[in-house]
């Protein structure tokens, strides 16, 4: 009786103790994919999702080009599809016509495979997303200790409910250079430059579609591109709703001059468990051990 007692107190100090030192001592998929300094020598292909995924053969974007350059170069987030390449170079070319406009300052993209982050986003995880900063690139000879250094502008006054006197017609004209290319599933910026850009836009109208209000966005924007063509274990997110979405962007303004007040009922979020190797795509594997 005492030798079967005993046995049952080693089984539950094994299973209470043990196991969770074991599940405790698996590295986060962030740790891993952080660590790599380089792509993976595979063929391009986003697997998964902007918030869950990963990308194997990413191109890099060069530290400066004739319209842009790469800031927080310490980072190394300046690698993405090759799609999200060509689109930045394209969309540069274009804002550099802008006036007092040269190019572009561009924030982070994806890091050499893809996968989540230490820090700073929960997407940009397939090379797909890109961050352009507000601020107009006027010196495009930036040094790598400048681009540490030097922060963006924010556009937003009344905590995003409209836009203060830094926003010009150059940064609407701007996002509708930006979101008028095909690839663009979405863009994310803050509530009161959607209501703004809303009001004055007298031409086409087709593209505020892809103008979607989120929290944060005013220091930059956030472009995401639909997953490119064929590539079927790449997961775009759905489409827009239909229409333009001005009143949606309102009500968001709305919610922010008269914030409801609290439910006592709401339940309590928890935190979100951080991402393991084996919570994506089975191809991240190979991604993350390739040379």
């Amino acid at each position: 009786m005492e030798f079967t007692i005993l046995k049952l107190l080693i089984k539950a100090a094994i299973l209470c103790c043990i196991t969770p030192i074991q599940a405790v001592s698996e590295p986060e998929a962030r740790q891993l994919f952080g660590a790599k300094k380089m792509n993976a020598s595979m063929a391009s292909y986003p697997y998964g999702g902007y918030a869950k995924g990963c990308l194997a053969g990413a191109a890099q974007l060069p530290e400066t080009g004739p319209t842009w350059q790469a800031m927080r170069l310490s980072r190394n987030r300046n690698w993405g599809h090759p799609e999200t390449i060509d689109y930045i170079k394209g969309l540069s070319e274009k804002a550099s016509t802008l006036p007092s406009w040269n190019g572009l300052y561009i924030g982070d993209i994806s890091q050499p495979r893809g996968g989540p982050m230490i820090s700073g986003h929960r997407s940009h995880q397939i090379g797909l997303d890109v961050d352009i900063w507000m601020l107009p690139a006027v010196d495009l000879k930036l040094s790598k200790k400048s681009r540490e250094n030097i922060s963006s502008i924010s556009l937003r006054k009344s905590n995003g409910a409209y836009v203060n006197s830094r926003w010009t017609q150059a940064h609407h004209h701007l996002l509708k250079m930006a979101a008028s290319d095909k690839r663009v599933a979405r863009i994310f910026v803050f509530p009161g430059a959607k209501v703004k850009i809303c009001k004055d836009e007298k031409g086409n109208r087709d593209w505020l579609r892809k103008i979607r209000p989120w929290w944060g966005h005013h220091y930059h924007f956030h472009v995401r591109l639909k997953c490119p063509t064929g590539l079927s274990k790449c997961k775009s997110q759905a489409p827009p709703p239909s229409g333009a979405g001005c009143e949606e962007a309102q009500s968001w303004v709305n919610r922010i001059l008269n914030p409801p007040p609290p439910d006592p009922d709401a339940p309590i979020s928890k935190p979100r468990r951080e991402l393991m190797v084996t919570d994506l795509p089975k191809q991240c594997s190979q991604v993350l051990t390739s040379k």
